[in-house]
């Protein structure tokens, strides 16, 4: 169950009651004297891989410059090295005639 905090209107004094869901929030505290729940921030601390707009980022950066590295360095390459000679593609065999059914009608 949840731990709530109420605060009491006539003093700065603050206590705890362990409450659950669907019970209604205090306006009286046990002592018979109006209180008033205290909301204050959650502790969530967000910590790993995947919760900052940075995070997913990083991988594309760095595919994307050694993708860039390549290309730069393969151009480089292909400025000093001579191309190999293209060599002539075989014949292609002329291509068979599919077989057509015979055109019969039936009965």
């Amino acid at each position: 169950m949840p731990t709530y905090s109420y605060k009491y209107l006539d003093s700065d004094e603050t206590f705890d009651v362990y409450q659950s869901f669907t019970e209604s929030d205090l306006t009286v505290a046990p002592d018979g004297r109006p209180v008033r729940k205290v909301f204050s921030p959650i502790g969530v601390s967000f910590s790993g891989s995947g919760f900052y707009r940075n995070d997913s980022r990083s991988e594309n950066k760095t595919s994307d410059a050694a993708g860039k590295k390549t290309a730069s360095s393969e151009s480089s390459t292909a400025s000093t090295t001579p191309a190999p000679a293209a060599t002539p593609a075989p014949a292609a065999a002329p291509a068979a005639k599919p077989a057509t059914p015979s055109a019969s009608p039936a009965a």
